[in-house]
């Protein structure tokens, strides 16, 4: 039997704990002026993008590079969670899509 995501008590909705996390959009690494690269929900506006469940990639953890990480996090990554992050696209030095299965804890 399946679990419903919300149920209705005296005209209040209530949504389940594990339910609230869901998130739209593909999961793009975003490299920022001034050395930040952050991974997470990507959506782009007409000037800023707005990343969800976002964290920060502190450390690659690679050895070629930015772009191992395409496929997923190696064990030597280190990711601190930020939340939101809303980059100006001014600030936006470079987009790069992902494996989304390989970072769909995001």
């Amino acid at each position: 039997m399946s679990k419903p995501e919300s149920i209705k008590i005296d005209d209040v909705e209530y949504v389940r704990k594990d339910a609230q996390n869901k998130c739209e959009g593909d999961i793009k690494i975003v490299v920022a002026d001034r050395g930040f690269v952050y991974i997470g929900r990507a959506e782009f506006t007409e000037d800023i993008v707005i990343l969800r469940n976002s964290k920060n990639l502190r450390v690659w953890g690679t050895t070629k590079g930015l772009g191992e990480l395409v496929s997923g996090p190696t064990g030597n990554t280190v990711l601190d969670n930020v939340g939101t992050v809303r980059i100006p696209l001014r600030a936006v030095i470079s987009v790069i899509d992902v494996e989304q299965a390989k970072w769909s804890f995001i």
